[in-house]
């Protein structure tokens, strides 16, 4: 909400009311910059453990906390919460991530920058050359100059599958052999074919979240139209060249391929404002009959323009603060401990009543941990068959088998109710667990 409001609201022009953008505009240096961050983070996110699925370990990160694939509610809150921010963006500032903040949109607008540059270089060097052989230099030129950024964005995207580590050294290997090493050199050849052929074709034919901007949008959408009620338009097409995706903007606000990346408008108004005139390229909050609508609040002006929006960010909200408990919540280590109820009891040769437990323990946080167990409600009872301290590595598990053993004389027959204790080093509260101790239910004959 704060980039729209900041790009909406650069400046205090003369405009009609309710129009959203002003002549004079600067949308691209605004766009680069963005796209340049989201470029960083996109990098940065699988490297730090932000946000990245571990195949090979089942594991999910999302901002440095290491969830397990069993761990379905929070998971199922992260996928909730991701869902709806992105119809909610969809919603209320239409193809925003398309124009802004899409990696496919970024990396085919930097493949055509490039392209055009080596283009110019080529025709210069090269001017005494035909055209054909030119052009076949250019694109060789730039296939070559393809591979080393395909073999790094493709190593950056399959780092949020397989720890960044492990990938680099199958890289270095040059491991075609192990599915790690087979799934980078696949997304290494889909990464060059996509920055060498496919583009923006990719946004038209293929991608499905533009299809689903598009069935989202209403008459409150932010979107990029064409109005133009005065006959101010001098059909310079400047607005037409500058488009990344080729279109006219003037034939349709609607238009699938439109990205609402605002380049149009940045074109059309330094044409115009040069003449003093009011560009006829902006963004507006749906059709052109809804941008007649005084208004300065500031709840509209970012776009919360109904009850619809409203709802769908309370719910986010909602998500949001679940999703925030449900990780405050979790403990890094996992204890479990379970009673073994093949057989009741039994009684050792030394007389002694044991009755079979389970312990479960993993550990999902990033340093060693330590489980000691204890017992009360039972003062002669002792456990038996489990190490005084068990360690467990980070992301390590372990299962073992213990009794809890008590002499006949220490225990009530029948039923007695005792409480284990499994202390967590460092920094974790003490867990308890209910449990019950069996003995026999008569007392033994006397010989």
């Amino acid at each position: 909400m704060v980039v729209v409001h900041v790009l909406t609201h650069a400046s205090k022009p003369h405009q009609a009311p309710g129009k959203v953008t002003i002549p004079g505009s600067r949308y691209h240096r605004v766009r680069k910059t963005v796209q340049t961050i989201c470029v960083l983070i996109f990098i940065l996110l699988p490297l730090f453990d932000i946000m990245r699925v571990d195949i090979p370990r089942q594991r999910f990160y999302f901002f440095g906390v290491e969830l397990w694939i069993s761990e379905f509610a929070i998971l199922f809150l992260t996928m909730m919460f991701l869902w709806i921010l992105i119809a909610a963006m969809a919603m209320i500032y239409g193809r925003f991530w398309c124009g802004y903040l899409c990696p496919q949109m970024i990396f085919s607008e930097a493949a055509n920058t490039t392209e055009n540059w080596i283009t110019k270089r080529v025709n210069r060097t090269c001017s005494r050359s035909s055209d054909k052989t030119r052009w076949w230099i250019s694109k060789a030129v730039v296939y070559i100059f393809g591979i080393p950024p395909s073999m790094f964005f493709a190593f950056v995207f399959v780092s949020y599958f397989v720890p960044p580590l492990d990938l680099f050294h199958r890289l270095m290997s040059f491991d075609i052999r192990t599915s790690g090493g087979i799934l980078g050199a696949a997304v290494t050849a889909v990464t060059f074919f996509d920055f060498a052929f496919l583009r923006q074709r990719f946004c038209t034919a293929i991608c499905p979240y533009g299809y689903l901007q598009n069935m989202l949008a209403d008459k409150h959408t932010l979107l990029v139209h064409f109005h133009d009620p005065q006959h101010m338009c001098i059909n310079c097409a400047k607005c037409v060249r500058a488009c990344p995706m080729g279109i006219d903007i003037r034939k349709s606000s609607h238009q699938l391929e439109c990205t609402h990346c605002a380049e149009c408008v940045d074109a059309c108004s330094s044409i115009l404002g040069k003449m003093n005139r009011q560009t006829v390229i902006q963004y507006g909050w749906g059709d052109d009959s809804s941008n007649f609508v005084e208004e300065q609040k500031w709840y509209r002006r970012i776009g919360l323009r109904d009850g619809k929006r409203i709802v769908i960010l309370v719910l986010l909200l909602i998500y949001a603060t679940g999703l925030a408990i449900a990780i405050g919540l979790r403990k890094p280590v996992l204890v479990r401990i379970f009673p073994n109820r093949s057989e009741l009891y039994t009684v050792a040769a030394d007389g002694q009543i044991h009755n079979h437990f389970r312990l479960l323990a993993s550990n999902r946080g990033h340093q060693q941990a330590t489980v000691t167990l204890s017992v009360s409600g039972l003062p002669s009872a002792t456990i038996t068959g489990l190490d005084q301290n068990v360690v467990l590595a980070p992301g390590g598990s372990i299962e073992h088998q213990f009794d809890i053993a008590s002499p006949v004389s220490g225990a009530s027959l029948g039923i007695n109710h005792i409480t284990l204790h499994a202390q967590v080093t460092p920094t974790q509260p003490p867990l308890s667990f209910d449990e019950n101790f069996i003995a026999p239910f008569e007392a033994p004959a006397k010989p």
